[in-house]
């Protein structure tokens, strides 16, 4: 493992000014600073962010990236990794990465230099190579999404086959004109929706009818707009699946508002009153608590056993509560607790 030290005899200075220069102290002449940085390149060196902050005595903190933390499913994905740090003495740092893709290697590298002990990052960019320096002294969890060129541990959810049993359901409805409403295609959890939905429907032998599939920014704004043009359509939808919960948050009201609740209505993933509104809101229940406690547990397994031998790729399942607003007239319960993840 390539020390400070390393990198300050590559560049003929000392480990201290190699400190400065990663810590970006104004006081070191930009010549030495290029210096530095060369060798610190040279020999793909990244400070041990976790020896540090043992050695300084400061509890351990786990750093966490998501999208969006007001979106209900991160939210709560927070939340339980939060309640799993406490136990173990340790605190969280949470910071938002958006919805643009090349903001989001700067925004995860600040909160990395944070001296936080390890990671846990829904990624919304298409390459994430550039943790790959950093995988040496930081625990790196993925959740929700994978990883794209960079190997990790990762816990995703079963997006096709959820997607794909929503939309068989409302088939099994009787519905044949179901609209898909989601956000952009590269990312990969609607994606792999998109794709199950399309399946579905050509295993009914159910024209795929672009019309019927909206797609925008991850605003509830946004998804109101697109359900209630879809209405307006001289064919429109007699059911619509809403592929994430915080367009859910706006499809919904925009039913009631247009007096449609005749329409069926499915969303991937629970959020907030849904089982309590009138029609209850039919669900593919991610458990975010579960994927929460699971990464944390991974995160506690790397930083007490790093050289152990755990499952890298980890697929979760998911489950379709059925409530009222699909057609039903009986419900189903929510996941409860935590489904553990054997090595």
């Amino acid at each position: 493992m390539t020390t400070m030290q390393d990198v300050a005899d590559l560049a003929g200075t000392s480990a201290k000014t190699v400190s400065r220069v990663f810590n970006d102290d104004p006081h070191v002449s930009d010549a030495l600073r290029d210096k530095v940085r060369s060798a610190m390149k040279q020999l793909n060196y990244v400070p041990n962010m976790m020896a540090r902050t043992f050695r300084e005595g400061r509890a351990p903190v786990i750093g966490i990236a998501v999208p969006d933390i007001a979106d209900p499913f991160f939210a709560a994905l927070i939340k339980e990794i939060e309640t799993a740090a406490r136990e173990q003495d340790m605190s969280i740092v949470v910071t938002s990465l958006g919805d643009d893709p090349a903001l989001e290697q700067g925004i995860v590298e600040m909160t990395v230099r944070r001296q936080i002990s390890a990671l846990v990052i829904a990624p919304i960019a298409h390459d994430q190579s550039y943790l790959g320096r950093w995988q040496a002294n930081l625990p790196i969890v993925f959740v929700d999404r994978a990883p794209n060129k960079v190997t990790a541990d990762s816990f995703v959810e079963d997006d096709l086959g959820g997607a794909r049993e929503a939309t068989e359901h409302l088939i099994g409805h009787g519905h044949r004109r179901i609209a898909f409403i989601g956000d952009s295609p590269t990312i990969p959890t609607t994606r792999l929706r998109l794709e199950g939905y399309k399946a579905a429907l050509e295993a009914a032998g159910i024209a795929v009818d672009e019309d019927l599939i909206a797609l925008g920014p991850r605003e509830p704004e946004i998804a109101a707009n697109a359900c209630l043009d879809l209405l307006k359509l001289a064919d429109p939808p007699t059911a619509i699946f809403s592929s994430n919960a915080r367009f859910s948050i706006g499809v919904f009201p925009a039913l009631q508002a247009a007096k449609r609740t005749d329409v069926g209505l499915i969303s991937f993933g629970d959020f907030p009153m849904a089982d309590v509104l009138r029609p209850a809101v039919t669900v593919v229940d991610q458990n975010p608590h579960n994927l929460g406690r699971v990464a944390a547990e991974r995160i506690f397994a790397r930083i007490s056993s790093p050289a152990r031998k755990l499952r890298r790729r980890n697929v979760l399942p998911v489950a379709l509560v059925r409530r009222e607003s699909c057609g039903c007239t009986t419900s189903t319960p929510a996941q409860q607790g935590v489904q553990r993840v054997s090595a």
